[in-house]
């Protein structure tokens, strides 16, 4: 069976392109598909992940960036003209590729691989980020006005594309239920990237860890908000978080406005995620939203316990509140700095709770969600005439 990704390009440390990288690297290498990840912008940059060789990356060299830096009447036209030219060669690329199953990750090729649709072929869209929080839109809806009205208008064509996919694959049911009505959907989570066969003991290191873009999504003036009332009572552990992103500057002048520079610490994007997870003593999330919370899972994975807000969408189906980590109210600093003491005043129920954790995750396994993904195309291309 050939498969066919559609995406924008593998060069973001993040959560999407390893993800991408990851099931592309099962599908080839463990169940023989025959698979192309089709890139606009790629541009001659190496994945940022290892792909295997198995998997074909064919770039459309549509550099995007090119439309930024100009006047709003110079960047439209200069949208439309790559837009034009971007249709034109993923059409001549899918017509000769010719794949079996197309997925989306519902960009900018939706509206052209739903036009693609024919007979023998399935066309599928995968989203990594809940419904109500797509493409930053609820942050157009809160601006009001016309943003809002823009952002009502690009909702309800997002929906228009995706209610003619076969089917959409979502990370968790709370997702699902808001698409119904609209398209198809299964629930199929993210699998984690690595299991340690075996962990550094013992952790004791006073440690906590996040992980993640420094961008409003996330959290991290909430999260260190929260580390002011933690440092109060402990002020011997530190918190790294590890990510890039634009605003980074705020979280900085939010470290010196609380004076917590010496124990809280802004590092880059890590290459090696997994030693910086053993080096921990438990994880938190302090996210507004989450379209999965794979961090979540890649923690437990290295035995750690988590503490996270309860927000929209994925937290709740990965931890276990009182088992393998503590759930807390979304948005309350002060919920979420108790959680934080209570974890480091408790050390022996941390650990239980993080060999817990080891266990409970183990059912997002590759093995176990990729035999999920193989039976749905299966269930789809059999339906096909």
């Amino acid at each position: 069976m050939k498969v066919a990704y559609v995406y924008t390009a593998l060069v973001t440390v993040g959560g999407t392109d390893r993800v991408v990288i990851d099931k592309a690297n099962y599908l080839a290498d463990v169940l023989g598909y025959d698979v192309v990840i089709v890139t606009d912008t790629q541009l001659g940059r190496p994945p940022v992940f290892p792909l295997s060789p198995k998997v074909r990356l064919h770039d459309l060299a549509v550099d995007f960036s090119q439309e930024y830096g100009h006047s709003l009447p110079v960047r439209v036209w200069w949208y439309w003209r790559l837009m034009r030219r971007y249709k034109r060669l993923l059409r001549q690329t899918l017509d000769q590729q010719k794949p079996d199953v197309v997925i989306s990750t519902m960009g900018r090729e939706m509206d052209i691989i739903t036009s693609m649709k024919q007979p023998g072929r399935v066309v599928m869209g995968e989203v990594h980020l809940a419904k109500p929080f797509m493409r930053g839109l609820h942050l157009m809806r809160a601006r009001g006005g016309i943003y809002r009205l823009l952002a009502v208008w690009m909702m309800r064509r997002q929906e228009r594309h995706a209610s003619q996919l076969d089917r959409l694959v979502v990370l968790t049911h709370q997702d699902a239920r808001s698409w119904e009505g609209i398209v198809p959907t299964t629930v199929i989570p993210n699998f984690y990237p690595f299991y340690p066969k075996q962990l550094d003991e013992p952790k004791s290191g006073k440690t906590v860890i996040a992980v993640g873009r420094y961008s409003e999504q996330k959290g991290y003036d909430l999260l260190i908000a929260a580390w002011h009332l933690v440092n109060r009572r402990h002020p011997d552990w530190q918190l790294n978080i590890f990510g890039n992103g634009l605003i980074r500057h705020e979280y900085d002048q939010l470290l010196d406005g609380y004076g917590l520079h010496e124990v809280v610490h802004l590092n880059p994007p890590s290459m090696d995620i997994e030693r910086e997870y053993q080096r921990s003593d438990f994880y938190v999330l302090s996210s507004r939203y989450e379209g999965f919370g794979m961090v979540l899972v890649e923690a437990m994975t290295c035995g750690l316990p988590c503490v996270s807000f309860d927000c929209p969408h994925g937290p709740s189906d990965i931890v276990t509140h009182g088992e393998d980590g503590l759930m807390v109210e979304p948005g309350n600093v002060e919920k979420l700095a108790d959680a934080i003491c209570w974890m480091i005043e408790h050390p022996e129920e941390r650990k239980d709770m993080g060999r817990k954790a080891r266990q409970n995750v183990k059912r997002y396994a590759p093995e176990c969600v990729m035999k999920q993904w193989d039976a749905l195309f299966n269930e789809l291309t059999s339906k096909q005439p």
